[in-house]
């Protein structure tokens, strides 16, 4: 049975302020001992949660009290508990279990429930999940079939027990239970809390999408409320930063982290909180506020008695250390016992630990201490811990590089890798994909460096390719026309235009940017949700199924191992043959240097000597091997960070065909690649271009049959229609690259922005694109080597071949090329007909940079 004044606690953990406003001006009337008991603990609720935990403290001792003066038993019992609980909170952890023990023995039937659920949550900030099942449990015995509200908490804290000790399916059984009793009986907070509780079972599941998505609505709900959260701080850190999006993850811990400080928050949230702040430090390279944040929250935990907790900021704390380096004897020696407290107090982290260990031995030279613990790393590869087993496989591929056993090590680097796939198979966002390759990078670049070292081109080739271009490997996820993303979309274009009509120096102009932020945020927030469906990983590259291609063609895939740039060098009808070329850094600085000459050429204030420009990228990039290359067709393999290079500029490239593509298998994909449809031509117009009506009246001549947007037609819903399944598709628009949020890159067209999302909605590829824009080749690396842009989205959609520019260009001198470059188009591939018509076209200084500036990409 309810009582009339749980009313004002329930209150507490629903609309919290409007709560502590009513204890409040009950207290100030004078009310009686009964009464001013449940609002002191109301009171003492809401500060405990969302304010100061000594004003907590009081707030309950004065509860306390006036429940002892009304000789109130089970009021006492109840206050008693939540006075436990708040100690417990304030890092008083052995006087607030006495407290909590106390008042369970003290009390009976439901009243003994709710102690119990309090004792329960204890355990948990505690780490002690064993002793917090057995407490959980018989608060669930207790509260089954009464008031909804506390039934509902009893499932929470069963679940959360289950979760911590990796039963995630019963937990997410009894989270999905009590998600619909808060719903049902209105506590809007502890059903945010519920949706909460969801998404990091979801994270436990290895469903990236769905935690997402479930943080995303609990943190819209506890903003509504207006309160702060650090529970949900904390998991949404835990869960950005295993999507890779370290900015964000950053951004959100160490707004919690000063919130927290702001509102004297209780010091257990605040050592969880510090310690996320130290994991998004220390992913975004930030060692020295890793260490000192790590450090903060170990001392914390220390004082708190939370075993648990204080060995997790420890770990921090060491890798933080041992990245900045050198490692030391004394940094060995505190990893090495580390590790063994770990075993006890958390097994999933013990691989991590024995993982660092392994790596600080192998740096000191210390072999011995080093393979025990890459041992005992790899000996736990059946963990459910996602970082635990990818830690244990990197130990043993480590543990048998040192040992001499290579075969082995590679298996335990595909096995690692294999992990990593099964991840990406889930998730749906084309970000998502790219980012979270680079959680591969250590066991690439392990297996990468012996292939180099072994000096096998094909052994350099398959590795190289194992983790180039994952995402664009997987099969495509497609938008759904009438998506809520979509009509955000829409909204946005509306919005671009506005601000492009807009007075700069209008008041109104500040809200339209704030507004447009939103609605960028809104769009991706919601891509990042879409889950993934792929049925297998990609099937790997095996060397054998490109030699049918490479009839007449040269293949060069550049890698990087330890800071140089090799290539391997694929000649038809011959082995693969690898080459050092020299220092990555000296190749991104070539190519730095040209495009920022050809941009300066294409402004008319010059750019330097091109020629000898050229040559110093050809050096930088593919050093003695361009003397090797001889076939008609060239296909290069870049690096992401390598990829929009003009390769004509190369004096052995000149008057070669070039094809580039982030991947040997995506180009083996591009050239099995066919049409099945007519040869439906599109030619698109954007708004603002000096020579694109010209280049599109031009081409519509040649194309009588064309479906041609332009003049006020080129809307993205008619381009998206008419882009459907075509055979080739002319765009003649601005293009604009959006560094900070890559899938924002866009066409502009005369409705506003097409980008990278808008494509995502397309059924079926064009089978050709040619963009005569600005910058439509440019891209921006991400993960371990992919890349993300207009024209790579074009590439991982199905497209087969697309001709794309690497600076912005001069719209006027265009034409000719991109007539030129048609006249070509019908008779042969991309490559040659790029080649083709950059000898054709007259040998004017502007014409000239254009031909250079252009690239294909694709068969």
């Amino acid at each position: 049975m309810t009582r009339p004044d749980d009313e004002l606690l329930a209150l507490a953990l629903s609309r919290p302020r409007e709560a502590l406003a009513t204890a409040r001006s009950l207290l100030a009337e004078g009310v009686p001992p009964a009464v001013a008991a449940v609002a002191h603990q109301a009171a003492g609720i809401v500060l405990r949660d969302f304010g100061d935990i000594d004003e907590a403290l009081a707030e309950f001792r004065a509860g306390l009290r006036c429940a002892r003066r009304a000789a109130d038993a089970e009021r006492t019992a109840d206050v008693r508990s939540a006075y436990g609980l708040a100690l417990v909170m304030a890092g008083r952890s052995r006087h607030g279990l006495r407290h909590l023990e106390a008042a369970a023995s003290d009390a009976a039937g439901e009243a003994e429930g709710r102690i119990r659920i309090r004792e329960a949550h204890a355990l948990w900030i505690l780490g002690h999940y064993t002793p917090m099942l057995r407490a959980a449990q018989r608060a669930v015995d207790v509260l089954a079939g009464g008031g909804a509200i506390w039934e509902a908490r009893a499932l929470s804290h069963r679940a959360m027990a289950n979760l911590a000790l990796g039963n995630v399916t019963r937990a997410e059984s009894d989270y999905e239970r009590a998600e619909t009793l808060f719903a049902r009986a209105g506590q809007r907070l502890e059903y945010a809390a519920a949706r909460h509780d969801r998404g990091a079972a979801a994270f436990a599941r290895g469903d990236l999408p769905a935690a997402l998505a479930l943080l995303d609505d609990a943190q819209q709900l506890v903003d509504l409320l207006g309160v702060f959260e650090p529970d949900l701080v904390v998991t949404r850190v835990q869960v950005l930063l295993a999507a890779e999006l370290r900015i964000e993850a950053r951004r959100v811990a160490d707004d919690g982290v000063a919130r927290s400080v702001r509102q004297g928050g209780a010091p257990t949230r605040r050592g969880e909180l510090l310690l996320v702040a130290a994991l998004a430090a220390y992913a975004a390279g930030d060692q020295r506020v890793a260490a000192e944040r790590s450090a903060e929250a170990s001392r914390l935990f220390r004082r708190q008695r939370r075993p648990w907790w204080a060995a997790r900021a420890d770990l921090v704390l060491l890798e933080s250390w041992f990245n900045a380096g050198p490692p030391t004897l004394r940094l060995l020696r505190a990893a090495a016992l580390l590790a063994t407290r770990l075993e006890t107090v958390d097994p999933a982290r013990a691989p991590e630990a024995h993982l660092l260990a392994g790596r600080i031995g192998l740096a000191l030279g210390r072999r011995r201490a080093a393979l025990t613990h890459l041992r005992a790393a790899a000996s736990r590869r059946r963990l459910h811990d996602l970082r635990g087993r990818a830690a244990a496989w990197l130990a043993r591929a480590l543990l048998a590089e040192q040992e001499g056993r290579y075969r082995d090590m590679l298996v335990a680097c595909e096995r690692g890798l294999d992990i990593l796939d099964a991840r990406l198979a889930t998730l749906g966002a084309t970000e998502l994909r790219a980012r979270v390759t680079a959680q591969g990078g250590d066991f690439s670049r392990l297996a990468l460096r012996y292939a180099v070292r072994s000096g096998d081109g094909g052994r350099v080739l398959r590795w190289s390719e194992r983790w180039r271009a994952t995402a664009l490997a997987l099969p495509p996820m497609r938008l759904p026309a009438d998506a809520e993303m979509t009509r955000d979309l829409v909204a946005l274009r509306t919005l671009s235009l506005r601000l492009l009509a807009a007075d700069p120096q209008s008041p109104a102009v500040s809200a339209l940017l704030q507004e447009r932020r939103r609605l960028e945020a809104a769009v991706r927030r919601q891509s990042l949700r879409r889950r993934g469906h792929a049925p297998d990983r990609p099937r790997p590259l095996h060397l054998g199924e490109l030699s049918g291609l490479l009839d007449e063609v040269d293949l060069v895939e550049l890698t990087t191992v330890d800071g140089d740039l090799f290539a391997v060098h694929v000649p038809a009808g011959r082995r693969p043959t690898l080459h050092r070329v020299g220092p990555v850094a000296a190749a991104e600085r070539a190519v730095a240097h040209a495009l920022f000459a050809l941009r300066r050429e294409e402004s008319g204030r010059g750019g330097g000597p091109l020629d000898l420009i050229g040559r110093r990228l050809q050096d930088a990039l593919l050093g003695s091997l361009a003397g090797l290359l001889t076939a008609p067709l060239l296909v290069v393999v870049p690096t992401g960070r390598l990829h929009a290079v003009p390769w004509a500029l190369m004096p052995a490239l000149r008057e070669r065909a070039v094809t580039v593509s982030p991947s040997a298998r995506v180009w083996r994909r591009s050239m099995l690649t066919t049409h099945d449809g007519d040869h439906r031509v599109v030619l698109v117009g954007g708004p603002g271009l000096t020579g694109g009506a010209v280049e599109i009246q031009r081409l519509a001549r040649r194309y009588p049959d064309a479906e041609v947007l332009a003049d006020g037609l080129a809307t993205s819903d008619r381009v998206l229609a008419a882009m459907d399944g075509a055979w080739l598709v002319h765009v003649a628009a601005h293009g604009t690259f959006r560094a900070d949020s890559p899938l924002l890159s866009a066409l502009e067209l005369d409705d506003g922005p097409l980008t990278v999302y808008d494509l995502e909605r397309l059924g079926r590829a064009p089978h050709r694109v040619v963009l005569s824009s600005c910058n439509s080749a440019v891209g921006a690396p991400s993960g371990a080597d992919e890349l993300l842009g207009v024209a790579s989205a074009f590439v991982g959609l199905g497209t087969a071949g697309l001709v794309a520019s690497v600076v912005p260009i001069d719209d006027p001198a265009s034409v000719p090329f991109m007539l030129a470059l048609h006249d070509h188009i019908e008779r042969m591939p991309l490559g040659p007909a790029l080649a083709a018509a950059r000898r054709s076209v007259r040998p004017t200084a502007a014409a000239h940079n254009v031909a250079l500036s252009f690239i294909t990409l694709g068969a």
